[in-house]
C-alpha cells in the first residue's frame, strides 16, 4: 500500500507548481523567515511570510507635530471638548473604573487598601500615572505593571491642565504652547513605554481639562484624551456614602475616575460595596483597552 501523502506536502506542492503561477505577485514563496500569525488561505499550517506581515507605523516626530499645531487657535476649554472620550463607545453591560496617581506634594501617597480591594475582586482597572508618581514609588510601579488586572495610562509629566494657551484649572496654570503639549505627553509616555514594554494608549491631563487643539495633537502622539461620565471620589475628598452613591449612579458604558493616591480618602471604602451592588446587576467592569473602543 503506497503511504498516504500529508496535508502540508500536497499544498507545498502545488504552491511549487501551477498554483504558484496564479498566486498573487506579493507572496514570497521563496521566503524563508516565516511568523505563526493569523492564517492566510493558500498558505499551510497559517504560516505568514516575514515580508507580508505589516509594517509598524512610524513613531511620531514631535518637532513636526510642535510646527502643525503652530498657528491653530483653540476654541474649547472644559473637560468634555473636541477630541475627548468621556463612554465606553459600546456600553453592553460595561462600566470601567479609572484611577489618577497625581503625584507632587500631598499626591504622591498609595491607598493601599484600595489596590487591596481591586486585587480581591477581581476587578479590571485602568490607573493613569502622572510621572512625579512614578518618581515617588517605582518599586511599586513596576509592580503594578505585572498585573494582568491592570493598565497603566499617562497621567502627564507634571500633571498640568493640557492648553496651547496657559489657561488654568483649580488654580493651576497649563501648558502654554503646542511644544509643551508634547513634553507633557511625551516625556511620560516614553517612560511608561520602558516600564511596561507597550506604549500607553490614554491620557488624561492633570484635572482632566484640556482643549480641543491639545487634544489633537494627544491624538497625534498615539495617544486619546480620556475624560469622565462620573466623578466617583472628588478628587478622594467624598466620605464613604457620597463615593457608593456616586459610583453605583453609573450607567452602563461609564467612564468613572477616582483616586489611588490618596490613602486618607474613602475611596476604597465606598467603592467596595459599590462595586458589590453593581455586579448583582449584571454590571462587568473593565479596562479602557477591554471595552471595545470609546466615545
Amino acid at each position: 500500500m503506497c503511504a498516504r501523502p500529508n496535508r502540508r506536502a500536497v499544498l507545498l506542492g502545488l504552491l511549487g507548481g501551477g498554483l504558484a503561477a496564479a498566486m498573487p505577485s506579493y507572496i514570497v514563496l521563496t521566503h524563508p523567515a516565516v511568523s505563526t500569525a493569523s492564517p492566510i488561505p493558500g498558505l499551510p499550517d497559517g504560516l505568514i511570510p516575514d515580508g507580508l506581515l505589516p509594517a509598524p507605523p512610524p513613531p511620531p516626530d514631535p518637532s513636526a507635530i510642535a510646527a502643525k499645531y503652530a498657528d491653530v487657535v483653540p476654541h474649547e476649554w472644559g473637560l468634555a471638548v473636541t477630541g475627548t472620550n468621556t463612554r465606553l463607545a459600546v456600553p453592553g453591560r460595561r462600566i470601567a473604573l479609572t484611577f489618577d496617581a497625581c503625584g507632587g506634594p500631598q499626591g504622591d501617597g498609595v491607598d493601599a487598601d484600595l489596590l487591596a480591594m481591586l486585587e480581591r475582586e477581581k476587578i479590571p482597572a485602568t490607573l493613569f500615572l502622572n510621572s512625579r508618581w512614578i518618581d515617588a514609588n517605582p518599586a511599586l510601579t513596576a509592580q503594578l505593571a505585572t498585573n494582568p488586572l491592570l493598565e497603566l495610562a499617562n497621567h502627564g509629566t507634571r500633571h498640568l491642565p493640557l492648553s496651547v494657551t496657559g489657561k488654568s484649572a483649580y488654580g493651576i496654570t497649563g501648558t502654554t504652547s503646542p511644544a509643551e503639549v508634547i513634553d507633557e505627553v511625551w516625556v511620560n509616555h516614553n517612560r511608561l513605554h520602558t516600564i511596561t514594554g507597550t506604549p500607553p494608549r490614554w491620557f488624561r491631563p492633570g484635572t482632566a481639562h484640556c482643549d480641543e487643539v491639545a487634544a489633537s495633537i494627544v491624538r497625534d502622539l498615539g495617544e486619546q484624551v480620556v475624560g469622565f461620565t462620573v466623578n466617583g471620589d472628588a478628587g478622594a475628598t467624598l466620605p464613604v456614602a457620597k463615593v457608593q452613591a456616586a459610583v453605583t449612579s453609573a450607567l452602563p458604558g461609564s467612564i468613572v475616575i477616582m483616586h489611588v493616591n490618596r490613602p486618607a480618602g474613602a475611596t476604597a471604602e465606598g467603592l467596595a460595596p459599590a462595586v458589590s451592588q453593581l455586579r448583582s446587576t449584571g454590571v462587568e467592569f473593565v479596562t479602557l483597552s477591554g471595552a471595545g473602543g470609546l466615545a
